[in-house]
């Protein structure tokens, strides 16, 4: 049975190399450096990410603050009312 890929059966000819073409891994990159070398690897690519990140302006993070603190006092008011609510009910229920 085949399928638009090739054969179900037997795998894709792209898969299979010659044993004289695939590399030998012995331990990789990591085996290479010493740890502190890998420490300082790490922070450079933190460095870097940081780098590329798009920070928000002054009145961005003003907005976006505001608009956090609203929703959570929301949200408050909300646990609130239910929880009231579910208590006078509790109460009405069990006496």
């Amino acid at each position: 049975m085949t399928d638009a890929l090739g054969s179900i059966d037997t795998p894709d000819a792209q898969d299979e190399l010659p044993e004289s073409k695939r590399k030998a891994r012995k331990g990789g990159k990591r085996a290479k450096k010493g740890p502190l070398k890998r420490l300082a690897t790490f922070y450079r690519q933190i460095i870097a990410e940081l780098r590329k990140v798009v920070w928000p302006t002054r009145n961005q993070l003003t907005s976006y603050t505001t608009v956090v603190i609203f929703f959570v006092v929301i949200m408050i008011a909300l646990v609130t009312v239910i929880d009231y609510g579910l208590d006078h009910a509790a109460k009405y229920v069990f006496g």
